[in-house]
């Protein structure tokens, strides 16, 4: 399989046309598409660390969720850390692809990916006028946001979660979105859910939410989108491509 083969299966399970106007993906650093595909790095993110080991563990391909050039770059010198990572890929002969808004729109993508690692069926699509079709709904037999927030920490395999709202409030209807999930918090409401399961949900609209009835569970961003890599890492497998998994998480909790 070419890189050219491999962007062209991913980009028809993620189409471009499902991206936001203000988003950047797709081919990031390519010196030659016509290139064999032999071992494949999933990460979340482009970081230096998980470019340096796809270089040293011998991966010539890093799919990744986030952009590896997300904001416009002024120059590639390997005193700026986007010049480093840029270089460091290019000298080593790895291709780097990003698959960004266009997966968490996608069926399959971070949304679905979500739902599935909290054993949720998704069964509705929400979002706000700008991507309309970006989170999901599932409906769940009743549990109390407690114990929700306990699963979707157990579940995604979180330090902590951060929870506003009433913990003995029974949820039957639960909106999900993976990532900085602030702009989708009146949308969940509007759709008659209980809770909400989010990234980040934003100081200010978790409080005034709370207060409208919505319970919202934040898990961090990093926890509420990983999911996908395995969703990707199952796809490439099919081609019978090595692909491993590489965690690019940066934070802890204490």
């Amino acid at each position: 399989m070419t890189v050219r083969e491999l962007y062209s299966k991913l980009n028809a399970m993620y189409p471009k046309e499902l991206s936001l106007s203000w988003d950047n993906d797709g081919l990031m650093v390519c010196a030659d598409q016509e290139r064999e595909v032999r071992r494949v790095l999933v990460s979340l993110d482009a970081t230096l660390a998980a470019i340096n080991y796809a270089k040293e563990n011998g991966f010539d391909t890093l799919v990744t969720h986030h952009p590896m050039l997300f904001r416009g770059v002024k120059s590639v010198v390997p005193e700026n850390l986007s010049g480093a990572r840029v270089i460091t890929a290019i000298m080593n002969g790895i291709t780097v692809m990003s698959f960004h808004t266009r997966c968490d729109a996608a069926d399959g993508g971070v949304n679905d990916a979500l739902c599935l690692a909290l054993g949720f069926e998704p069964a509705e699509k929400f979002g706000d006028a700008d991507a309309p079709t970006l989170g999901r709904i599932a409906n769940i037999d009743g549990i109390t946001a407690g114990e929700l927030a306990k699963l979707a920490k157990d579940k995604l395999g979180c330090s902590a979660v951060r929870v506003n709202g009433d913990l003995s409030k029974v949820v039957t209807r639960v909106a999900l979105c993976g990532g900085d999930g602030k702009d989708f918090v009146y949308p969940a409401l509007a759709s008659g859910c209980d809770a909400y399961i989010t990234g980040d949900a934003g100081y200010n609209m978790a409080g005034d939410a709370a207060e409208e009835g919505l319970v919202t569970i934040e898990v961090g961003h990093f926890h509420s989108e990983n999911p996908v890599c395995n969703s990707i890492r199952d796809a490439i497998a099919e081609t019978g491509v090595e692909v491993e998994v590489y965690s690019s998480c940066t934070y802890t909790v204490v």
